[in-house]
């Protein structure tokens, strides 16, 4: 596999390069890779009505990447048509876009994870989205992913993020080095790992509870569940067996509160940012967080000397996990069925799927190695290449095979945050998840709870 740096030299003769104000130095490529004939005669084809349109686009952060914004500033030098991106705060976000969608007010483009369970009873996506399966690009979108993004053969989403990428341990591998410390393979060997880490006197683990999300990541070990009872999704969605109860469920959770109260987290977990993992990792302060395969890349972002091959990645070790969490899933896009502005809306879409866009997006983010689509780039390194190579077996995490799992996403964050806390212990943490997937399975009339 080529690195981002090859790849950029490959990519070079085929982008047009213009500086953006605002936007730094990078620089977004041109809608496709003909030259000043092409952009004059898009130039031409702009009506008046277009240079007077603007898209709105609600998103969750973290959803929206710079390079996206950058891209939008090209679509606009080429089309007229201007973008409104509301970056919503993830633990808002999806209220009030349910708020939108029941009221009738929702953007033109709007944003949601996908799911073939949850675009349904969350989004209602018949009813709130278009179908995009006639559009250009629909054919280009990876099978798993379209899959999650259809209803009855139609497709309604289109990918904004790499979904071949997966939430595991990322660690320091000089500090692994000088501390003598090797992956762990089982719960036991983790601990071993942080208490090393601790008496060097560094912080074992970043965590950032205060952004609701991150920490239920930690959840997508739950697939050693499924490993030890390969037909627990297909009984939790015909409603045959509950989260509560299960033991490998009640370890995770119960290993996933001795993180904090072993001082894993540090001082802070409880008040630390997302958004500061990256400058915090390159701190050496702290050795591992939980994180997908671009971290390295977000590293050497705010300090150069920092090796983006100095990270490497671990598969979440809990109940002595040692298999693959993927998940097709993630954040997409979706154009709202009562737009005024749906033409300009499917341009967009159209902009971000092709060829030139997708090699920018690759390049440009991280954590970005191999997007959903047949004509988008490769881009893994060797470092992330050997991590998915040592875990030649993959499951599907809940996200993805669980039904009403997903949409709760935020609640369980608020949860497990209270199980911190010692306000709630983990049988009360997966009571309450099975108390609500039955009132969002009586919301969609699920014959399953009836």
């Amino acid at each position: 596999m080529k690195s981002k740096r090859v790849l950029a030299m490959i990519l070079g003769a085929a982008m047009t390069v213009a500086t953006l104000a605002g936007c730094g130095s990078s620089a977004a490529p041109a809608a496709s890779s003909t030259s000043e004939t092409k952009e004059a005669a898009s130039s031409d084809e702009a009506s008046a009505s277009d240079e007077d349109v603007t898209i709105t686009f609600m998103a969750s952060q973290d959803w929206v990447q710079d390079a996206e914004l950058e891209l939008g500033e090209k679509f606009t030098e080429e089309t007229g048509i201007k973008v409104d991106y509301q970056i919503i705060p993830s633990d808002q976000y999806e209220n009030l876009l349910l708020t939108k969608l029941n009221t009738g007010e929702c953007a033109d483009i709007f944003c949601g994870q996908s799911s073939v369970f949850s675009i349904v009873s969350q989004f209602d996506v018949e009813k709130n989205a278009l179908d995009l399966s006639g559009e250009s690009w629909a054919g280009n979108v990876d099978e798993a992913a379209a899959y999650e993004l259809s209803v009855d053969g139609k497709l309604y989403g289109q990918p904004i993020q790499d979904v071949s990428a997966c939430w595991a341990v990322a660690y320091n591998r000089a500090i692994f080095d000088e501390l003598g410390l090797s992956i762990p393979t089982n719960y036991a060997e983790f601990t071993a790992v942080c208490d090393a880490i601790l008496a060097a006197g560094k912080t074992p683990i970043y965590e950032c509870v205060s952004d609701t999300w991150h920490h239920t990541c930690w959840l997508e070990g739950a697939i050693a569940a499924t490993k030890a009872d390969a037909s627990l999704p297909g009984k939790l969605n015909n409603n045959e067996a509950t989260f509560a109860g299960n033991a490998q469920l009640t370890t995770l959770l119960t290993q996933l509160k001795e993180m904090a109260d072993k001082g894993y987290w540090g001082d802070n977990y409880m008040s630390n940012a997302y958004s500061d993992t990256a400058t915090s990792m390159a701190s050496g302060e702290y050795v591992m967080t939980l994180y997908n395969q671009g971290l390295g890349t977000e590293i050497n972002a705010v300090d150069p000397s920092f090796d983006i091959d100095n990270i490497g990645y671990f598969a979440i070790p809990f109940c002595d996990n040692q298999n693959l969490n993927v998940n097709p899933c993630g954040p997409s896009r979706f154009i709202y069925s009562g737009s005024k502005n749906a033409d300009a809306a499917k341009k967009y879409l159209e902009f971000m799927a092709s060829d030139e866009s997708l090699a920018y997006m690759t390049e440009n983010v991280g954590k970005f190695n191999q997007l959903p689509y047949k004509n988008a780039p490769s881009a893994y390194s060797d470092v992330v290449q050997d991590f998915y190579d040592r875990y030649p077996e993959k499951i599907a995490v809940f996200q993805a095979s669980v039904k009403y799992f997903n949409p709760q996403w935020m609640e369980m964050g608020t949860n497990l945050s209270a199980m911190f806390l010692g306000e709630m212990t983990p049988d009360e943490v997966l009571q309450d998840i099975d108390k609500l997937r039955a009132e969002q399975a009586e919301a969609a009339s699920d014959a399953a709870w009836n």
